[in-house]
């Protein structure tokens, strides 16, 4: 039987600048209670949010779909620098015809100043897909950038 190749995924790469300084734009990636304000697409919430912010750190996020479904996103963080990087794996498995097949996904956020703003970086690396996964994985910029578009209205 022929095994389905892993295709290159690309990194995707979004850009955007906050509302605010870098400090709060901080909180609002390593604080659990402002995580779940804003984090997920349109749509989303996201009930449960538990951060052990330090390298080998747990991140834990459960994203409640608009039909109440819960999509669980579980990481360890790898590189934390105060007020500049976040580095984190991210697992994410869904029930799919009796199977769960799984996605890893390196998240890299970065912060700088700009000005009184601040530029937000969020870059993200497929390292392992099943093929089950790979239409989501292929389409994981449209949520990203709904999840960011939220995080950008709270410093509006």
């Amino acid at each position: 039987m022929n095994e389905i190749k892993q295709p290159e995924f690309k990194e995707m790469i979004l850009t955007r600048t906050l509302n605010a300084p870098r400090d709060l734009v901080w909180k609002a990636w390593t604080d659990p209670n402002m995580v779940s304000q804003w984090w997920g697409p349109h749509g989303f919430t996201a009930p449960l949010c538990q951060l052990d912010l330090r390298p080998g750190g747990e991140i834990l996020i459960h994203m409640k779909d608009p039909d109440g479904g819960i999509n669980p996103m579980n990481g360890t963080y790898k590189e934390i620098v105060a007020l500049e990087k976040i580095v984190f794996s991210s697992y994410i498995a869904f029930e799919m015809d009796g199977k769960k097949p799984a996605a890893e996904i390196q998240i890299t956020i970065l912060f700088a100043d700009k000005g009184s703003q601040t530029e937000l970086q969020v870059r993200a690396l497929p390292i392992k897909v099943d093929p089950e996964l790979y239409p989501a994985v292929e389409g994981m910029e449209e949520g990203w950038t709904q999840t960011l578009d939220k995080l950008t209205a709270i410093f509006a």
